[in-house]
């Protein structure tokens, strides 16, 4: 990660989704509409101040300026993994435990792919992030209800690989939360397609879900699948597979200016999506 300053203001100004604009968040108190900010690959390093610091400005920006969000995602890569023990980790559960709503975390490549032999695994991670909050665990994954919304947390990593697939498990358990009929929304690391348009096959591998056609085939045909969230490339994108609006959020690790760190906001009203890229500027 190229270093960047600290400043005492800030200098970013927000970037718009084609989609319309939405109020502040404070401004709108439709008590059926669900209401979050997706975070990825924050990449928070130890060795690196700055991402430290650009962590704990995100959760004072939220706090500020929307906090009556039902919760904040974060969408994997959220610390290197990089360091002995799990000091990195609970440096970033320290942060976030600041926000004033709940918060949750699907792992990344580097959650998944420890440097040494001493760094969070899955058991700890889960521990640390999916277990004693208001989630339905089953293996790998979890489930959360909120406003009639179904809202998956998906495992696509392959331990101590930067590519990711998911297991028959993963695809099951989605499977059996579809057919509930509740509208769902799936939140996990690796994107579903080249939508950079990549030519390099070993690219392509890395980032794309290795077994997307599959995933497509059997999750993508449900109606009430309305939304999925990735990361993993750190280019921002909002596509569509068949009606799924399908968004891979920029990486927060790249600001659009000095302390001005991107993130997505995200309103639900029924079937209807609107969303806005946001910084902390």
């Amino acid at each position: 990660m190229k270093k960047i300053s600290r400043r005492g203001f800030l200098k970013g100004a927000v970037a718009l989704s084609t989609l319309p604009l939405l109020a502040s968040a404070k401004e709108s108190n439709n008590t059926n509409t669900l209401r979050f900010i997706h975070i990825t690959d924050s990449h928070m390093d130890l060795a690196d101040s700055d991402s430290v610091d650009a962590m704990k400005l995100a959760v004072e920006f939220i706090n500020k300026n929307y906090s009556n969000l039902d919760f904040v995602l974060f969408g994997g890569d959220n610390f290197n993994n990089n360091v002995a023990g799990d000091r990195d980790a609970v440096v970033f559960k320290e942060i976030c435990d600041k926000l004033t709503m709940p918060y949750y975390s699907v792992r990344g490549n580097k959650e998944s792919s420890p440097k040494g032999d001493d760094e969070i695994n899955l058991a700890e991670f889960q521990k640390m992030f999916v277990k004693n909050r208001d989630v339905t665990a089953v293996g790998r994954d979890w489930l959360l209800k909120a406003k009639g919304y179904n809202i998956l947390g998906l495992d696509s990593c392959i331990e101590h690989q930067n590519n990711g697939r998911y297991t028959e498990q993963t695809l099951s358990f989605a499977e059996m939360v579809l057919q509930k009929g509740n509208p769902t929304l799936i939140l996990n690391h690796h994107p579903y397609t080249n939508y950079w348009n990549g030519t390099e096959e070993k690219d392509i591998h890395k980032y794309v879900l290795n077994n997307t056609q599959e995933a497509q085939k059997r999750l993508f045909e449900y109606k009430n699948l309305l939304l999925t969230l990735s990361g993993h490339k750190h280019i921002d994108s909002h596509t569509k597979i068949n009606d799924v609006n399908v968004i891979v959020t920029r990486g927060f690790i790249r600001p659009k200016d000095l302390d001005s760190y991107p993130m997505r906001y995200v309103e639900l009203t029924g079937n209807t999506l609107t969303h806005k890229l946001i910084y902390t500027a």
